[in-house]
């Protein structure tokens, strides 16, 4: 167990050190406006290479990128050069975590339980009137575009259920639209991975063995289908739980949620390219992580995973 969680952890680092560093050299490439604000016109051109030289923005690439990463061993991601001028980016970004973790958490919640549960039925029922609305659902989900469906949401969500249109934090029926349009998408995510899972162990011998033996169709859901679907799920269950916390960026914008997501879209209209460098790196960060954590889950639920030096592999 020790050498593969080794091995991933290597691996998730590499994977870490290319996205960032492939973050980093493409901001380099982004207009230099995006350092200066609504002053830039204002500026002669000696006055603007004097801004960027005291950023340090002259250097030679590899110079750039060193004294980047060694600001990031510290914990240092920066400053706003816009949206809240020379103010560390940690400290903007701080008060926003919470709203985000708060989101997540609830839709990640409601998800896993609708979807698992929308997964279970549509197995269980494969090829009937529950199995078709539900699959018809997942289809609406993935077909039609996000904006489209949740704006409708939004829209008739207030108009119905007389349900706040934009996110007060003094009003707790406000998070109920924003919750729910976060979880649509792992709900039909679950649903499909349970389905999917489930209907490939009903098909396996062992379980034509235990109907052979008697076992009665729903013991041999509980005991055997459901729990040995869960295994296949459990490596991408920290990936989406993670992001899902991490906040969802065109909700957030939508409802006017204080959280990360809604302001990533906020500093990518105002050109704020350390905000924007920052907050993708964060982002890219947490799916590396949930992916790392999901291989450990993986290889803790699955002993078919060789674990061995010569087998660490799947």
């Amino acid at each position: 167990m020790l050498l593969y969680t080794l091995k991933r952890l290597a691996q998730s680092i590499v994977t870490l050190f290319i996205v960032v560093t492939a973050v980093f050299m493409l901001m380099r490439l982004l207009p230099i406006e995006g350092y200066f604000g609504d002053g830039y016109d204002k500026l002669s051109a000696s006055q603007r290479e004097a801004v960027l030289h005291k950023m340090g923005m002259l250097d030679p690439w590899y110079v750039q990128m060193g004294r980047f990463y060694g600001g990031l061993l510290h914990g240092d991601l920066g400053v706003s050069s816009i949206y809240r001028k020379d103010v560390p980016v940690l400290e903007v970004i701080g008060p926003r975590v919470p709203y985000s973790m708060r989101f997540g958490i609830a839709a990640t919640a409601l998800a896993l339980v609708a979807g698992l549960g929308m997964g279970v039925s549509m197995a269980k029922h494969k090829g009937g009137i529950l199995d078709k609305v539900w699959t018809g659902y997942v289809v609406l989900v993935n077909a039609v575009p996000l904006a489209v469906y949740l704006l409708f949401i939004q829209l008739y969500g207030t108009s119905f259920f007389k349900l706040p249109l934009l996110f007060d934090k003094y009003r707790p029926e406000s998070w109920i639209l924003p919750a729910v349009s976060m979880s649509l998408g792992g709900i039909a995510g679950y649903a499909m991975w349970m389905r999917r899972y489930m209907v490939d162990e009903l098909n396996k011998d062992y379980i034509k063995l235990a109907r052979a033996k008697g076992l009665s169709q729903s013991a041999i859901m509980v005991r055997h289908v459901m729990r040995n679907a869960y295994v296949p799920m459990a490596q991408y269950l920290p990936a989406s739980i993670l992001m899902t916390i991490s906040g969802s960026i065109y909700i957030e914008s939508l409802y006017s949620i204080p959280g990360m997501g809604g302001l990533l879209v906020d500093v990518i209209q105002r050109q704020d390219n350390p905000m924007v460098q920052a907050l993708v790196l964060i982002f890219s960060s947490v799916g590396i992580i949930g992916l790392f954590l999901g291989d450990l889950l993986m290889a803790l639920f699955d002993p078919r995973i060789k674990l061995s030096k010569s087998e660490a592999s799947r």
